[in-house]
């Protein structure tokens, strides 16, 4: 259908990435490149400039993008506003979400769900994976936000999005004289990393186990439980840190931060809701329609 073909140019767009709008979507990568030769053939426009393993959009591409984007948040309302129908939605909803996903994710999304449903409210608590996993077995939170991987039987987990951690380092460091680093470079490098029971460090421990590699093989400087502590460091320092795409956006974009790409290591990562098995609750379930559904830019 050509409303999923605007869905495989929207998630290009975003991503700027073939290879990645291929995972998120669950399809090929000539699938994704196929269906956008089939919108430049239908609108007989080029949507993206490529340039070897780069894309970038064109000012077609751009206004394309912006359409996309209104037509899936009214396909979005549409659905809530026919959903809410019959049904109450107020009460208390209490979300316990991991340190970066309560930092960076979840605000906008809560500022925007508080003004579609008023009188539902709901509470954030803050803690790292392993602390809401605990709150959620006691029930003292309703719903959880976390990274990692299926560790608990206890519980359901949910899909809810795609997240990339990257090797950040401050402007005009030494690295960047170098398009990339091998891993046995990334040993040598003066890193920052979260605590233990962070679902961050678990998912880059999984990621170095692939290439025969253990935490203990890097050269840890520094551990912190917060991410904003350790931007603030590594802007003052030669140091080097994983951390969430989504939690140094404006930095990137502002230049303060260069990403440092490291051969054959990449470190995708799922974010989940998680639920215990047998407590599913309306306003768990209108909440995570609406973050679903919640236009990230």
């Amino acid at each position: 259908m050509f409303d999923f073909r605007l869905k495989v140019f929207n998630t290009t767009a975003k991503r700027l990435s073939f290879t990645k709008a291929a995972a998120e979507l669950y399809i090929t990568q000539p699938a994704v490149t196929k269906h956008i030769n089939e919108i430049e053939k239908h609108f007989n426009v080029m949507l993206f400039e490529r340039n070897g393993t780069k894309i970038k959009l064109t000012p077609a591409g751009e206004l394309l993008l912006q359409h996309t984007e209104k037509l899936f948040a009214l396909h979005h309302d549409l659905e809530l506003d026919m959903k809410g129908f019959g049904n109450k939605q107020e009460g208390i909803l209490r979300v316990g979400a991991s340190t970066t996903i309560a930092q960076y994710i979840l605000p906008p999304v809560l500022a925007a769900f508080k003004k579609r449903y008023p009188n539902i409210q709901p509470e954030l608590h803050i803690h790292n994976t392993e602390h809401i996993e605990a709150s959620l077995e006691h029930d003292e939170i309703d719903l959880g936000v976390t990274e990692g991987s299926f560790k608990n039987t206890s519980f359901k987990y949910i899909p809810f999005l795609k997240d990339e951690l990257v090797l950040v380092v401050r402007e005009k460091h030494e690295l960047l004289k170098k398009q990339s680093i091998s891993l046995t470079e990334l040993t040598q490098l003066h890193l920052l990393m979260r605590e233990p029971g962070s679902g961050t460090l678990d998912v880059i421990a999984n990621a170095l186990a692939k290439h025969k590699m253990k935490l203990a093989d890097l050269t840890i400087e520094m551990r912190m439980e917060s991410t904003e502590a350790m931007k603030q460091y590594i802007a003052n320092s030669d140091t080097a840190a994983f951390l969430s795409v989504y939690s140094v956006y404006n930095e990137l974009k502002q230049g303060r931060f260069s990403i440092m790409d490291i051969k054959g290591l990449t470190i995708n990562r799922d974010l989940f809701f998680i639920q215990k098995h047998g407590t599913e609750k309306q306003l768990q379930s209108v909440f995570m329609d609406f973050a679903l559904h919640y236009n990230f830019r």
